[in-house]
């Protein structure tokens, strides 16, 4: 096999002081941002008056989301990885729960030193997000159906630059092939494998021009959960699909039929069908 044929995959992990990941994260969620600010106000549902001491003013309804929505993202990713992946270890001592919580990691000697949050999942910062969101619903009494759909519309911007950040990362790699695109990740080894991180970043990149041209032509569908529950099924169909050119993330996995991310993502291609379906009769348009 001659590896000078494939490509060779040693970027630096940073750009200055900031690392790829992380610039990758925040491009995805200001790109994301700018997309809902934009729905928000189309739909005339970006403010609100309310009255105070007396007297009206406008509210937005549309700058807290941007919080629930990190927040919400952030915990759930971190809290998923911890506790689907590696719960042997984050459950194991206090000090370890602790690493769970805080992107710190504690010593053999009792110090600790920064890591940032190494270990994000994605099946878990979807369930986080829309925890986010129910609780962003109720205080903003917007229908819950609206604010799922715009998001969805948004989503595969995101979910684009996270997966080139875990790309620049040379991290969640594919299994090895012979295919001429194959990468060869010089961080891991001289094996050349499947670009599985690339693979997806180009599928989410091709669910948000599909999103945006359906928005544009449905947008009588905003509000009835159609597209929250196309966004669920597209992404976790593909995910499922997507695992079987990938390595395992735990050796745990090794021992199941199907690995940790297709278990994961059942249901929620299960609960994206059945919205879909009940959007289509009408049942759930708030």
């Amino acid at each position: 096999m001659n590896l000078l044929l494939f490509i060779h995959w040693h970027p630096s992990l940073t750009l200055g002081p900031i690392r790829w990941y992380s610039l990758c994260w925040l491009i995805g969620l200001a790109l994301a941002y700018l997309i809902v600010r934009y729905l928000f106000k189309q739909q005339k549902i970006d403010q609100r008056v309310v009255m105070k001491n007396g007297k009206k003013e406008v509210e937005s309804l549309f700058d807290p989301l941007f919080f629930y929505c990190f927040l919400g993202i952030l915990i759930g990713a971190r809290l998923g990885h911890c506790l689907f992946y590696q719960p042997d270890y984050f459950l194991s001592s206090g000090k370890h729960i602790v690493e769970m919580l805080l992107p710190i990691h504690f010593m053999a000697d009792g110090s600790w030193h920064f890591t940032g949050y190494e270990g994000l999942a994605s099946h878990g910062g979807t369930l986080g997000l829309i925890i986010a969101l129910i609780l962003y619903v109720k205080w903003s009494k917007l229908s819950i159906w609206t604010v799922l759909d715009n998001i969805a519309i948004a989503t595969g911007t995101t979910a684009c630059f996270i997966r080139l950040g875990n790309l620049m990362n040379s991290e969640i790699i594919g299994k090895p092939t012979d295919v001429p695109w194959a990468f060869i990740f010089e961080r891991v080894d001289m094996m050349p494998r499947h670009p599985g991180q690339l693979y997806e970043a180009i599928a989410y990149g091709i669910l948000f021009a599909i999103m945006w041209a359906l928005h544009k032509k449905w947008q009588e569908k905003i509000g009835t959960g159609w597209y929250f529950g196309f966004c669920l099924t597209y992404i976790f169909t593909f995910r499922f699909f997507i695992e079987y050119t990938k390595e395992i993330q735990e050796a745990f996995e090794a021992s199941l039929p199907i690995d940790m991310g297709q278990i994961l993502s059942i249901p929620f291609i299960i609960i994206g069908v059945v919205c879909m379906v009940r959007a289509k009769d009408g049942r759930w348009k708030m």
